[in-house]
């Protein structure tokens, strides 16, 4: 029993100890307030935008077709490459024309053959009728004779160029500069002048075009704004445009002209963007989502998201600090989001106190102590040095419950 008392007691006097220790730190004073990090709202210019779907579509399109018939000789380009105007494209089997192409110059040497030989008898017809040596019907035979020979060098000369010209025609060249698709024929197939498949399309990407489409309520709600004078104008401002995989596209657009008449199906009005493409990045058909500037406010609020609570019925709130550190609830108005923030509209005011982190811990009506600013670097917690203190106390504390100990274990044992 003697041995069993001498083991309890060291038990018993860290046990006393731990309790008064435990008992002292309650009665020193009232838990401390929870930190919580805030966003002080102020009034700024914000340019408010319109992020609005569209598709891109080619800067100029040609769709390259026959103008004569015949066999396709050679494809003379690389189907996907970028060609100049005037780049031949196609040749076309042009024997026949050739042919008629010497035909009509034949005739002209003919013809200019004629009109040498009518001219010569018109000059000698001309002085002979001066000395009565021939008659003046002779004579005005001879000058209708010049006069027909000229027409029919005129007529044939005009037979040779419009040969040469569908001569020219046998060779199909580019219409316009840019990069050519595939080709629908291949050499030796048959074509047709004038047929409804085109041989290959041409599409200029440089700059290229970007259709959007807006609805005609949004139109009517910036013109209201703009009239009250609550939005100011950004006529002139880049476009930015979204690539379908979310990234930023690196080349701002401008606009060019909006449609002036709304379509009844969809009660939306279009939108066209002139966005540059050096690198060809954007192709025709392309689902892009572009950034349109609709106005400045002047005077805006912006809070950030996470400091905006939404309850099930859709209402908006924010929790406040005010001057006395209190928090309090405050129903708020958010229309659109500009980055990561909202932009409000009304339940807020300059110089309002929006607490961003530490919502957990706190709720209405209780009393809080601000640690930091959101976007600055975190202030120095006012109670750290207690905190050490209190390290420091405690850590005393134990040393003494050590030390009592080791006293119990060298006291004299109890006998029964």
């Amino acid at each position: 029993m003697t041995t069993t008392l001498r083991r309890a007691y060291p038990l018993l006097a860290v046990l006393v100890l731990a309790l008064a220790a435990c008992g002292g730190g309650q009665e020193g004073g009232a838990p401390p307030k929870p930190a919580v990090t805030v966003a002080t709202l102020e009034a700024r210019p914000v340019t408010i935008t319109r992020e609005l779907p569209g598709r891109t579509s080619a800067w100029l399109v040609a769709e390259v077709r026959p103008q004569v018939s015949g066999i396709v000789a050679k494809r003379l380009f690389t189907e996907g490459a970028l060609v100049e105007a005037d780049q031949p494209l196609y040749q076309i089997d042009d024997a026949t024309y050739r042919a008629t192409a010497n035909s009509a110059r034949a005739q002209l040497k003919r013809a200019e053959a004629t009109l040498v030989a009518a001219r010569l008898t018109a000059k000698r017809t001309a002085e002979l009728v001066e000395v009565d040596a021939v008659s003046r019907q002779d004579n005005d035979n001879a000058v209708a004779a010049l006069g027909q020979a000229e027409a029919d060098v005129g007529a044939a000369r005009a037979a040779l160029d419009a040969a040469n010209v569908t001569l020219g025609f046998a060779r199909i060249t580019s219409p316009i500069s840019g990069r050519i698709g595939k080709s629908s024929v291949t050499q030796g197939a048959l074509v047709t002048a004038n047929q409804p498949a085109a041989l290959a399309t041409v599409q200029q990407l440089d700059p290229i075009h970007v259709d959007l489409t807006q609805s005609s309520t949004e139109l009517l709600d910036l013109r209201r704004s703009l009239a009250d004078g609550s939005l100011q104008s950004t006529e002139g401002m880049p476009v930015k445009i979204q690539l379908e995989d979310g990234s930023e596209y690196a080349h701002p657009g401008n606009l060019k002209f909006s449609e002036v008449a709304v379509d009844p199906s969809t009660g939306s009005y279009a939108l066209r963007v002139e966005v540059p493409n050096p690198d060809h990045v954007l192709m025709p058909g392309m689902y892009v989502r572009a950034m349109l500037g609709a106005g400045v406010r002047n005077n805006a609020l912006l809070v950030p998201q996470k400091g905006v609570a939404r309850d099930p019925k859709g209402n908006t709130s924010v929790l406040v600090v005010n001057a006395e550190g209190v928090v309090e609830q405050r129903p708020v108005v958010v229309s659109q989001t500009i980055g990561d923030q909202w932009l409000v509209e009304s339940g807020l005011a300059a110089g309002d106190r929006v607490v961003v982190e530490g919502l957990q811990k706190i709720a209405p009506g209780a009393e809080v102590e601000v640690t930091a600013e959101a976007g600055a670097p975190r202030l120095p917690a006012a109670t750290s040095a207690s905190a050490g203190a209190d390290a420091a106390d405690t850590a005393e504390v134990a040393d003494a419950a050590h030390a009592d100990a080791a006293d119990a274990a060298d006291a004299p044992a109890v006998q029964e």
